[in-house]
């Protein structure tokens, strides 16, 4: 148990530089919204809905965060900060990292699987600051969603959604899945979708270039031989 304990307060210690201590970890509100958290879903599992909402109460109250009693929530979970919503048929793989106002919100009941209203999130999935993510999608492990965005859509493994509704930027993941990304935000400019556009069109014409030269050394040492056939027969009749 302790050990467990150890390990978690080290995994968070990786994603914030920030604590001096595991000791000020544990004063950390999204650690203690995940404890009570724990207890809470125990209680609902058990079908004590009135005394699983009664523990989220108290531990909206006092973290700020709201973590619906039903929500799965798998190993090493970290709510960075807090006032974050999670809601009750949400599913949150191990080793998830949540930033400040993020909201796993449902959809109606009717439109979507029946009887899930809220995202699954794969394992390693970091969520920044302000996001939404919306409805019973799925994002996929190692997925980045960029600060404020507002997903609607199943992501790709490996993917960063960006953006309002969000898409998927075209760098290939090997360029930031080998390190942890801060609120799941590259901050660079070749990360900007409209750079990476101008970047995607500058390249194809680029291969256009080389293209037509390749075609006009194709056909400049076929144009002497054309013009050779009329000399040929001249000198033939001289």
């Amino acid at each position: 148990m302790l050990r467990d304990v150890i390990a978690y307060l080290d995994s968070v210690k990786s994603r914030d530089p920030a604590p001096r201590s595991r000791a000020e970890i544990l004063l950390y509100p999204g650690v203690w919204s995940l404890l009570f958290h724990r207890v809470a879903h125990r209680l609902y599992r058990a079908r004590l809905y009135f005394l699983a909402r009664a523990v989220n109460h108290l531990s909206r109250f006092l973290t700020g965060n709201d973590i619906h009693p039903g929500a799965r929530i798998g190993k090493r979970f970290f709510i960075d900060h807090g006032f974050t919503v999670v809601g009750e048929t949400a599913e949150i793989g191990d080793d998830v990292t949540l930033y400040q106002n993020v909201t796993l919100g449902g959809t109606d009941p009717a439109n979507g699987i029946a009887g899930k209203r809220h995202p699954t999130l794969g394992n390693g999935v970091i969520v920044g600051s302000g996001a939404q993510v919306l409805g019973p999608i799925h994002v996929g492990a190692r997925a980045r969603v960029g600060a404020n965005a507002v997903v609607t859509k199943n992501v790709p493994e490996g993917a960063t959604m960006v953006g309002i509704p969000a898409r998927q930027m075209l760098v290939d993941v090997t360029a930031y899945q080998r390190e942890f990304l801060p609120y799941g935000t590259p901050c660079t400019d070749c990360y900007d979708p409209e750079i990476q556009k101008l970047q995607s069109l500058q390249s194809e014409v680029e291969q256009l270039r080389k293209r037509l030269i390749q075609l006009l050394e194709e056909r400049q040492p076929a144009e002497p031989a054309e013009n050779s056939g009329p000399l040929i027969e001249e000198r033939g009749r001289a």
